[in-house]
């Protein structure tokens, strides 16, 4: 049985669902059961993100690539990022190893995906990341300026058969194949961003051959790589090893389909010295603090979720039930509290920021984040 997972955000206290933990994944949960996530405060604060556990599997191989790289400064890509399981995982990672030293890119081709990649990443809070939404060969302007570089690709998703009926249907050798040269033409296109000695990580949800594998050797003849040999690590847990990566299979563990691989760039590379990825007109990259009106500091909504929030608000806290009313735009007052801008936050952790007329509060929380069901 599959089970639900989630991944703790271990810069905001690790507090999320209880459950046991993913072999893979130092902060990854798997739950007995699935709550209602809409309902839960903490994942609005950013504590959590609900993840497969399979697709936890390609940030164990990105820590895996970054310990090996052993540098301060480290620039990530990750190229299909939506909606942004893995960027959240990865960004975390990156903290871990080299506290403020890196910037990590994560890049989602279509607009709208990209719009929920850049929400996810707001209330993950992690302040070194940027986030586009342009083609993989855009990046190619930018020749060396990426030390490692996740192309987790669209794919055939054989591997998502039991959660996506319309998966299935869509499935055909046909497609297998489109994958397969869809795939090499992405990888292809955002190779030159790669430098020298920097590691490509290679996944997708399907169990094919063609689209894992052998897509992986065709890389490595064809644009100049050596294959990193995969590692026979939780065999114990159901993951395979195959030719070149590793494969989970639904079925033999507790989640999805997910394949990854990985090589080292071989070919020579130029080099970006100051990449200006402004260039690329950022949805994201960082948080302001807030916009000047009249003279006066209107915090940014998302200021208060960001790891770099400092505090400089007077805190209300609220109780389960205001934090789901602040969410779902009901008015809320507070006469008591002090007049001007308030972070409310519960548990502890900041969902965003009221300004406090005293009879009444104004809300900064986005209307598109608003939760929609019934809260009671």
């Amino acid at each position: 049985m599959i089970g639900t997972a989630v991944r703790l955000n271990p810069f905001k206290g690790g507090a999320g669902p209880e459950g046991t933990p993913v072999p893979w994944s130092p902060h990854g949960r798997i739950l007995a059961e699935r709550p209602v996530f809409t309902l839960d405060p903490r994942l609005h604060a950013g504590c959590y993100y609900v993840q497969d556990s399979s697709a936890m599997y390609v940030g164990h191989i990105f820590r895996k690539a970054l310990a090996s790289l052993k540098a301060p400064g480290i620039r990530a890509l990750d190229l299909c990022a939506a909606p942004g399981g893995k960027s959240t995982d990865l960004a975390a990672s990156l903290r871990e190893a080299l506290g403020d030293g890196f910037l990590l890119v994560a890049n989602e081709v279509m607009r709208d995906r990209s719009r929920i990649l850049s929400d996810n990443i707001a209330l993950w809070g992690e302040p070194n990341v940027m986030v586009t939404s342009v083609d993989p060969a855009a990046f190619a302007r930018f020749p060396g300026a990426f030390d490692i570089i996740l192309a987790d690709v669209p794919c055939s998703g054989e591997g998502m058969f039991r959660k996506d009926p319309g998966a299935v249907e869509q499935w055909s050798e046909q497609n297998v194949q489109l994958c397969a040269a869809r795939q090499k033409r992405i990888l292809a296109d955002v190779w030159p961003a790669l430098r020298h000695g920097g590691i490509l990580i290679y996944s997708t949800c399907t169990y094919e051959d063609a689209e894992n594998d052998a897509n992986l050797e065709w890389a490595a003849a064809e644009l100049g790589g050596e294959i990193i040999a995969p590692e026979d690590e939780f065999p114990q847990y159901g993951v395979r090893l195959t030719r070149h990566g590793n494969l989970l299979k639904a079925g033999e563990v507790p989640g999805e389909g997910q394949w990854v691989g990985a090589m080292v760039k071989t070919a020579p590379s130029g080099t970006c010295r100051k990449p200006d990825f402004d260039s690329l007109r950022p949805l994201r990259y960082g948080v302001p603090q807030g916009t000047l009106k009249g003279g006066k500091l209107i915090p940014d909504p998302d200021y208060a979720l960001s790891l770099g929030y400092k505090g400089e608000y007077p805190a209300i806290e609220f109780t389960r039930e205001q934090a789901l009313q602040y969410l779902h735009h009901d008015p809320l007052t507070f006469p008591d509290a002090p007049r001007g801008y308030n972070t409310v936050c519960f548990e502890g952790h900041p969902l965003g920021f009221v300004n406090n007329l005293g009879s009444r509060c104004n809300t900064l929380h986005p209307l598109a984040r608003r939760i929609h069901m019934n809260i009671k």
